[in-house]
């Protein structure tokens, strides 16, 4: 991706959409988010690595853990520009009794802002799989400018990309996975497969749109 592309982010006013903070944080929690957080950002020599994964938006983190664990030879990063769902996963992946990483997480790596910041930060990089599982479907329609999905992300995300590499989009929202296949006629990307065993999260779980099972689609360039 060209530098120059990227710094101008800034200066588009970028915005992020969605809370930043929930309810108060428990003392554990702030502690961690205070200490360890800092730890687990990622920095360029872990980045150097060509075995990266990317989960975009991931909630309180379970699906994020369960990438830690089925690749452990890979950084895994984290995403989440809310608060309470990043002292989620720092609680889920520490010892309660001295809040040290447990160590089948250590390959975790947690970016606690809007991703396009640290894209911007760490633009020669390239990920083996990109994830973005139920991002908020804005359903009304005055307010779809703040859909995450659009061709200008997508574009964007595919510059991380190699030719093996895949993105990964979960929605239980039909209307919004439609809007997405929309979107993809403006980008390089193509729909490989929407066949995926389920993946269950707390969002899932809520299944807020009310249908029966949440659609995929995995895009390669």
């Amino acid at each position: 991706m060209e530098k120059q592309e990227l710094k101008n982010l800034k200066a588009q006013n970028l915005r992020t959409f969605g809370r930043r903070h929930g309810k108060k944080l428990s003392n554990r929690k702030q502690w961690l988010m205070d200490n360890l957080l800092p730890e687990m950002a990622p920095k360029a020599p872990d980045l150097s690595d060509e075995s990266l994964i990317l989960e975009i938006g991931f909630g309180n983190g379970e699906h994020l853990r369960d990438l830690a664990l089925d690749n452990p030879d890979k950084i895994v990063i984290g995403a989440e520009p809310f608060a309470n769902g990043v002292a989620a996963l720092l609680s889920a992946i520490t010892n309660e009794s001295d809040n040290t990483l447990l160590n089948e997480y250590k390959n975790i790596r947690i970016w606690p802002d809007d991703v396009r910041l640290m894209l911007q930060d760490f633009n020669n990089i390239k990920f083996d799989e990109i994830w973005v599982l139920h991002p908020d479907p804005w359903p009304k329609a005055r307010h779809e400018k703040r859909r995450l999905l659009n061709h200008d992300f997508l574009n964007l995300l595919s510059k991380f990309m190699t030719k093996d590499s895949h993105i990964i989009i979960g929605t239980d929202h039909w209307e919004y996975y439609d809007w997405i296949v929309e979107q993809l006629k403006q980008t390089k990307l193509s729909i490989k497969s929407t066949e995926l065993d389920t993946i269950k999260t707390r969002y899932q779980i809520k299944n807020k749109a009310g249908t029966t099972n949440p659609k995929y689609l995995i895009l390669s360039i």
